[in-house]
Order: C-alpha cells, then sequence, then structure tokens
C-alpha cells in the first residue's frame, strides 16, 4: 500500500505532528480542518458562520492539494463546542454540499484548538 501525506498551501500548516491529509489506496483522509486563517493563522473573526465557512474553504484547499473536490468527500465528522450552533453551522456547510451530500456524524465535544467552535474532518475518494 502506497502511503503519501499531503500538504496544502491553502489551508493552515498542521498545529501538531500530523499531515494535513495522507493519501492511500484512492482515499484522501482529511485531517480536522479548524477555522484558521491560513494567511495568518489565527482564529477568523466572526461566530459560528465564519468559522464553519473558513473551516470548509480549509477542506476544500486540503482535497485539492490532495487532487480531488468536495464532490468526492464520502464521510465528514463535525465537531462542535456547543450543539446549539447545530443550526447555523448546518445552513453554511449545507451551500458547500448542494446535491448528494456525504454521511456526516456530529457529535458536541468539551473544547477545540485555539478556541475554535467547529472542526470538520474528511475522507473523499479519488485522490490522485
Amino acid at each position: 500500500m502506497k502511503r503519501e501525506a499531503v500538504k496544502a498551501a491553502g489551508a493552515p500548516a498542521a498545529i501538531g505532528p500530523y499531515s494535513q491529509a495522507v493519501r492511500a489506496n484512492g482515499f484522501l483522509f482529511c485531517s480536522g480542518q479548524i477555522p484558521l486563517d491560513p494567511g495568518t493563522g489565527k482564529l477568523v473573526d466572526g461566530g459560528i458562520e465564519a468559522q464553519t465557512e473558513r473551516v470548509m474553504k480549509n477542506i476544500e484547499a486540503v482535497l485539492t492539494a490532495g487532487g480531488t473536490t468536495l464532490r468526492s468527500v464520502v464521510k465528514t465528522t463535525v465537531y462542535l463546542v456547543d450543539l446549539g450552533d447545530f443550526p447555523a453551522m448546518n445552513a453554511v456547510y449545507g451551500k458547500f454540499f448542494p446535491e448528494d451530500p456525504p454521511a456526516r456524524a456530529t457529535v458536541q465535544v468539551v473544547k477545540l484548538p485555539a478556541g475554535a467552535r467547529v472542526e470538520i474532518d474528511a475522507i473523499a475518494v479519488g485522490a490522485a
């Protein structure tokens, strides 16, 4: 099995000992993305809508670097600090998957890195 780390210039650098994504056997396993601005490395301003938008753009950049797109995502996991944010997060998330969205799990967590309110990871097929 060939295993290759993927690094995306358009997404924030990993803030620990992990890869932004790993390509293996035609799949791309994307690490969780939090709403860090890739240019500044800082958390974006705004509420859950702005944070979700940034997270999805970060995931999109990682997918592109890995040779695939949002259309190829088969599974995501959403981590929320407050499940009360679910409707607003879901509205933004849905814009990125307008038809045939991937399977998804959503869980509430106590805390996320850098004070983020949302983190999302993804698995995609068709990685080049």
